[in-house]
């Protein structure tokens, strides 16, 4: 189906743990026309640490300062992102019943382990639902809260997460609740490969059923405000994201933040046995294989640290004096134990100490190798399953220094794409409610989503330099499996 007119304007909104921000983009090439941006005035009792209980009112407050000054002015469709792991449960009459629990929440690391037994075991899972519990799922929290709370527990009829409620709400509320695959697969009670719940699991949680939102497709509108704006299906900001960057088959997004994940586009579900492997789907109708490393940017910044430099900027330009391989120093960066591979009570190993190799520059640059070397590991994950990967999308601040740039292409062994800094969600969110748009209006198919405008972007190929970089990469394999032999068969 071809689009034959012009649709105007659409928004896509990210509430992300901090921050509200919506862009407006032209429904049909992408083009970010204005934007607005308001900070979350809540804060969690931990001052914003690895998890938060946050009223869901104070999403809608930063919503409405963030569309301030008319900024939605002429829209036609918004979308919504959201952060994922972020559970609302609520009672019978749609009030919160507890304030959401969101991020990976320390609390709940004992009901992960619980229901990982209680299913019997992390191959239970993984073949279950695609993943294996952790904090940060919803099915944990709700296990969480039926051991810690369960006078709270016991008054919770309804779960949705964050974008589920935010959708729910601009809505005004309806009887009908709905989510995307996307968002439900993050969940730990819903199945990316069968494409749906596992009450069961809730029960196993929560100590009864609860109602859980209807899945809805990702070219279909959740409904349309009394004024006549549609909302489409919404989703999570992982797959926002991967929307707006504009992956597709082939591509892979490697995430760079204090813990790494690498996450590629899949016709089909996969299941991991071992449960490195998170089986998410995305917001196209296809699916999302993550795989998730404990240390990226931290490895880098605790070699920092121990340096004395103040900042990675300048751990960067003193890698650039080494050489590729660091004159045979090699870190294995497992400074928090490590989950791929699954060695959760490790330590980091530095190995290849010879006279010549202990300078601060080799350090600097065996700490940039080991990071990525680290990444590709889980990228080899993927691959391992059948994953086809040729280009690899680089994210996060460190993505922009010149050690990560001249190293990433050839231990990657792909072509590194490198985005130019922006809110990929809010974007990702505003092309799917062209989408929906387009499909509600008769213009776009439903099994084909808009095509915007990719992202600006720095291109990097390995080049000359991938011989160069397999051998810095066997050289790391080798340490590994020297000092954690079988790591990944086991």
């Amino acid at each position: 189906m071809r689009q034959n007119c012009r649709m105007g304007i659409v928004a896509g909104l990210d509430s992300a743990p901090d921050f509200t921000r919506i862009v407006v983009c032209d429904a049909d090439t992408g083009a970010v026309v204005r934007q607005g941006y308001a900070p979350h005035r809540a804060q969690g009792p931990d001052g914003g640490g690895r998890h938060s209980d946050i009223d869901p009112q104070a999403w809608l407050l930063s919503l409405g300062e963030a569309a301030g000054g008319g900024l939605l002015e002429g829209v036609q469709a918004i979308g919504v992102s959201a952060q994922a792991n972020a559970l609302v449960p609520l009672d019978s009459q749609g009030n919160t019943v507890r304030p959401a629990m969101t991020g990976g929440d320390k609390r709940a690391q004992v009901a992960a382990a619980d229901l990982i037994d209680a299913l019997g075991g992390r191959e239970a899972w993984a073949q279950a639902v695609g993943s294996v519990p952790t904090a940060a799922q919803s099915v944990t929290k709700l296990r969480w809260m039926a051991r810690s709370e369960p006078e709270n527990a016991a008054r919770t009829a309804v779960l949705l997460q964050a974008h589920d409620w935010l959708v729910w709400q601009l809505l005004g509320r309806p009887v009908r609740r709905t989510t995307d695959r996307g968002g439900a697969s993050g969940t730990g009670y819903w199945a990316a490969a069968t494409g749906g719940y596992r009450t069961d699991l809730v029960e196993m949680a929560l100590g009864h059923q609860a109602m859980l939102p209807e899945v809805i497709g990702p070219s279909d509108a959740a409904g349309a405000t009394p004024e006549g704006l549609l909302i489409s299906a919404g989703t999570g900001e992982t797959m926002a994201a991967a929307f707006g960057l504009g992956i597709g088959l082939g591509d892979a997004v490697v995430s760079l933040g204090a813990s790494g994940s690498v996450m590629a586009v899949h016709p089909e579900a996969l299941v991991d046995q071992y449960g490195m492997m998170t089986s998410l789907a995305d917001a196209t109708g296809m699916h999302l294989p993550v795989v998730t490393t404990l240390n990226a940017v931290r490895a880098l910044r605790g070699t920092a640290e121990l340096l004395g430099l103040p900042d990675l900027e300048s751990l960067s330009e003193l890698a650039m004096k080494s050489t590729p391989g660091s004159h045979g120093l090699v870190l294995l960066p497992y400074l928090e134990g490590e989950r791929t591979p699954n060695l959760p009570h490790t330590a980091g190993t530095l190995a290849g100490l010879r006279r010549e190799s202990m300078k601060a520059e080799h350090l600097a640059r065996a700490a940039f190798e080991g990071m990525l070397c680290g990444l590709a590991d889980a990228l080899d994950v993927l691959r391992g399953r059948g994953v086809e990967v040729r280009r690899v999308f680089l994210l996060g601040q460190a993505a922009e220094l010149p050690a990560v740039q001249s190293a990433a292409p050839a231990l990657f062994g792909a072509q590194v794409v490198v985005p130019q800094p922006a809110d990929y969600a809010a974007i990702g969110a505003a092309r799917q409610a062209a989408w929906a748009l387009g499909v509600s209006q008769g213009t776009l198919d439903p099994r084909t989503p808009p095509v915007w405008q990719g992202p600006v972007a720095q291109v990097l190929d390995p080049g000359e330099d991938l011989a160069v970089g397999q051998a810095v990469r066997q050289q790391y394999v080798t340490v590994r499996e020297q000092t954690h032999p079988g790591a990944f068969r086991s």
